[in-house]
């Protein structure tokens, strides 16, 4: 399996090297050459089984050793605290929750990064590359906790994380600034997270032509990285499994799935997981009060000129997706020069439209629905009182989107994503809840109200000593990229 850059068809890397490079040279994003089928769904399999089956259709450059090291590194109960990994549960006769926030940060981020240190290391060995490996990676709140917990101290690697100051909860920035490692930075901007995310690819943009010269390689933890991407396959699998063990949907009917989404990785991990044999129906794409992506996949026109909205759902503010440019490179049958094309008109004008017969392609398998503030309180009250089950601002967005699809298609099967811990978010969900903080820990008041236990990884954060306390201004992020990797590379 070779992977291509969605800019380039000719260029031809190893999973190995799309995983170490992060970006394709020319700005594209790596991606796999084939989408390979899964052989035998029926069979029942452990997380880990599904990681092994899926993961080794794809990095057929690591070894079944390499593979099982990395896959039973990163998903154990050292990590994770359900056994289970992403345990689906049952809210009625249709809707399945698959919990996807059991991992170290509370967050589904954890599912992908978790095991792509070991990847990236394994890679590193094996290839017997020279010099250091810089981390650059923007964060919407969740991506950042998750790259700096899981390469903290890892040899030969430098983790520069980049958020936008007001836009995180307090718990998410809490996570990031008291994290611990010798190898890690973390750094506020003052912007949202389309500056940081821009700040990151201009910084790959200045140093890719060093790569080969310079003794620092730039590559992201972000979704942008192939590494991040293949792992989050996994769990729609192993999703579906449960789906049909808990008597939601019979083996091989088709379920729809929604996922809350922001930068479109972890709803393409759906779509790859759709055509290597997963019978899913509908990727419905659940978007807050930033609807880019929704109004995109219903209109075929995309605009990110427009109000950027700081919402409860933050690791969903985004108005520039990266991602997408997968899905367009797949449904254009590949065709580079047509998506760089649009790339330029989105990076100059912010702005770009598809033809109907694309926008037909997408909206085959795509449906885009949207919440606003006060649909998404009230997907979460609702969900609590009729089912009394906790869910966090984002998977609210999911579950309003699937009461809104159902509502105008029928009860269909649905799987729906949640992506994150309640309690990383516990002040919002207090509010959305009508309880009564009076100026009390948020996470206490709500572990009281719903007898729920507060994850250990987010109890006592307040506590913890903040290591990391700089804000830069958006301007002067590619200065700091600069000193960083300078130091790095004569330390």
């Amino acid at each position: 399996m070779f992977y291509q850059s969605t800019r380039n068809t000719t260029l031809r890397l190893t999973s190995k090297a799309s995983i170490l490079q992060g970006l394709s040279a020319e700005g594209g994003l790596l991606i796999p050459q084939d989408i390979p089928h899964i052989q035998d769904l029926t069979k029942h399999r452990s997380y880990q089984e599904w990681a092994m089956e899926i993961l080794g259709c794809y990095l057929d450059d690591y070894s079944q050793a390499e593979l099982h090291a990395c896959v039973h590194e990163a998903y154990n109960a050292q990590h994770f605290s359900h056994p289970a990994i992403t345990p689906l549960h049952r809210v009625d006769e249709t809707i399945g929750v698959l919990e996807l926030y059991h991992g170290p940060t509370c967050a589904f981020k954890d599912q992908a990064l978790s095991i792509l240190p070991h990847l990236m290391t394994c890679a590193y060995q094996s290839t017997h590359a020279q010099g250091e490996i810089v981390i650059l990676t923007a964060t919407s709140g969740d991506t950042g906790k998750a790259a700096l917990e899981a390469f903290k101290d890892v040899p030969h690697t430098h983790v520069l994380v980049f958020y936008p100051k007001h836009g995180v909860s307090h718990i998410q920035e809490l996570q990031m600034r008291t994290t611990l490692g010798k190898n890690v930075d973390v750094i506020a901007v003052d912007g949202n997270f389309d500056d940081c995310q821009r700040l990151v690819k201009q910084a790959y943009d200045v140093y890719r032509e060093q790569q080969d010269s310079s003794r620092v390689h730039v590559s992201s933890a972000n979704s942008m990285n192939i590494g991040r991407l293949l792992p989050q396959i996994v769990y729609y699998a192993y999703g579906y499994q449960q789906m049909v063990e808990q008597g939601i949907v019979a083996q091989g009917s088709t379920i729809d799935v929604v996922v809350p989404t922001g930068n479109f990785g972890n709803i393409l991990a759906g779509y790859y997981a759709k055509h290597m044999g997963v019978p899913i129906r509908k990727l419905i794409c659940a978007s807050n009060a930033n609807h880019v992506l929704s109004d995109f996949l219903t209109f075929g026109s995309y605009q990110a000129n427009r109000p950027f909205f700081q919402t409860m759902s933050p690791s969903m503010d985004i108005l520039v997706s990266s991602n997408l440019e997968r899905l367009l490179y797949l449904v254009t049958n590949r065709d580079d020069h047509l998506v760089q094309e649009w790339m330029t008109q989105l990076q100059t004008t912010r702005q770009y439209q598809i033809p109907e017969e694309i926008q037909s392609r997408i909206q085959q398998e795509f449906i885009g629905h949207w919440a606003n503030e006060e649909e998404c309180a009230h997907a979460l009250k609702s969900m609590w009182e009729q089912a009394h089950y906790l869910i966090d601002p984002h998977t609210a967005i999911a579950y309003a989107a699937t009461k809104r699809q159902q509502a105008q298609a029928g009860k269909y099967p649905t799987m729906v994503l949640s992506t994150a811990s309640a309690f990383k978010f516990a002040s919002h969900v207090c509010a959305c809840l009508d309880i009564p903080t009076d100026n009390q820990d948020p996470l206490e008041v709500l572990s009281n109200f719903t007898g729920q236990t507060i994850p250990t990884t987010l109890a006592h954060l307040d506590q913890a000593r903040v290591r990391f306390d700089k804000v830069i201004p958006v301007a002067q992020g590619l200065s700091y990229i600069a000193q960083a990797i300078e130091e790095i590379e004569h330390a």
